[in-house]
């Protein structure tokens, strides 16, 4: 059925009565009498004072044909050929097993990367939040699905608001979280694709029977404003088995239970049009499982550190295209060298960064991370680091997506010189 669009997008306050706490956030994109997805992604530097003339200005971060000991650190490089690679390989893979591929925006949250990946054969993109939607489909981003459950007014006028803009997708997991969407939607005169997510294994989200998909199926199919889109069938966990075999027999499992859920429904005569799910560690087995009509990969742009840790096979490692620019800023303890890059620069859940390069020789280990500082150890603890001080290092963070989260843009650099600036439009916007 064909996608209906408004003819124009009414104040957020007749899709809701009374908004919750989202409402400092979405009054925002509230512009006279439509709903202005565009404003969600102003900076906040649009509401404060005018600075006097004689403000200090910062300084760029880096400027187009920098060399790397140019750009200001600690920031986030992109190395455009590892980046390059990274988006065909997969793309090439996925297609050759008539695999969609989806890739996940939370990993990037940027407008740039999404449009080189769908220049590249990606059907869409995937979003783990509604406002981290907001950019891309201000972008021209078309087709979008929303791989979480939300609940709330001011959340379903938002995706009520994003389907006047782009083709949504959604996911629910329970019957509740159906009716307010439906009605919403049948009202502003769209229609939303909604997935049941069904639990494979991650123990999260999701139903974990077959009578409870088709619950939801049921309930979908009586909003002229919804349609039953597929499953999504998400084991988050199986992304980061470091054993190989392993990995591959969870991921194995997970599709043999979304197929149950298939099965299931054809024998109702219920076509399911869309089996989504997998990532950057399972998708190798996904795409030959004959389960999966789509994929949901993200970290494979950036291969960061844990992923870097697992062990692969074939052909299916992939280069490590993010770094964190850093420079030592002190040496005056023997066997250690401190840089700038701490807890405010990379995300460490996913363990510490691990250092990559410098000019000089040897390769110290990040031990310790705290506000402002890294500490690297040297080979012994009587080295003099004396010869570190002021010398530019890259690290490889431990995990992708939070580190992202931390900066306002990617410096994207080829050969050893700044190519391109690219601003990370999603930053922080985990409503």
């Amino acid at each position: 059925m064909r996608l209906h669009r408004q003819r124009a997008c009414k104040p957020l306050q007749q899709y809701t009565p009374a908004l919750p706490r989202l409402v400092s956030l979405l009054e925002g994109i509230v512009m006279s009498d439509s709903y202005d997805l565009s404003a969600a992604t102003a900076s906040s530097a649009s509401c404060a004072p005018r600075a006097a003339d004689s403000a200090l200005a910062v300084p760029p971060v880096a400027r187009i044909g920098d060399t790397l000991a140019q750009i200001a650190t600690p920031s986030l490089l992109l190395d455009l050929d590892a980046f390059d690679a990274n988006v065909a390989r997969m793309a090439g893979a996925a297609a050759a097993r008539g695999v969609a591929v989806r890739p996940h925006a939370k990993a990037h949250k940027s407008v740039t990367i999404a449009r080189e990946q769908i220049a590249a054969g990606a059907v869409g993109i995937c979003c783990q939040k509604l406002t981290e939607a907001v950019p891309f489909a201000n972008a021209g981003i078309g087709s979008i699905h929303i791989s979480n459950e939300f609940v709330g007014e001011a959340r379903v006028a938002l995706a009520v608001a994003l389907a006047s803009r782009v083709a949504l997708s959604v996911c629910v997991d329970d019957v509740r979280q159906v009716a307010p969407l439906g009605k919403a939607a049948q009202r502003a005169g769209v229609r939303i694709a909604v997935l049941p997510e069904v639990d494979v294994g991650q123990g999260r989200c999701g139903v974990d029977s077959t009578d409870k998909v088709a619950r939801l199926v049921e309930a979908i199919d009586h909003y002229e404003g919804l349609r039953f889109g597929g499953i999504q069938a998400y084991h988050g966990s199986a992304q980061h088995i470091e054993a190989w075999a392993r990995r591959r027999d969870t991921a194995r499992l997970a599709a043999d239970q979304a197929a149950v859920c298939v099965r299931f429904l054809e024998a109702r005569g219920i076509v399911c049009p869309v089996v989504t799910g997998g990532g950057t560690g399972t998708a190798e087995f996904d795409i030959d499982s004959g389960v999966y009509t789509e994929i949901q990969p993200g970290s494979y742009v950036f291969f960061d550190g844990h992923y870097g840790a697992l062990e692969w096979r074939d052909d299916w490692r992939f280069r490590h295209g993010l770094f964190l620019a850093s420079t030592v800023m002190s040496t005056a303890r023997a066997g250690i060298i401190v840089c700038d890059a701490g807890l405010k620069s990379v995300a460490t859940d996913s363990g510490l960064p691990r250092f990559w390069s410098s000019q000089l020789a040897g390769t110290p280990r990040y031990r310790t991370a705290s506000d402002e500082h890294g500490v690297l150890e040297l080979g012994s603890p009587d080295d003099d680091g004396a010869a570190w001080l002021g010398e530019p290092i890259l690290l490889v963070p431990g995990h992708c997506d939070p580190t992202v989260n931390l900066y306002d843009r990617y410096v994207a650099v080829r050969h050893g010189r700044v190519e391109d600036l690219w601003p990370i439009e999603a930053r922080g916007l985990s409503q």
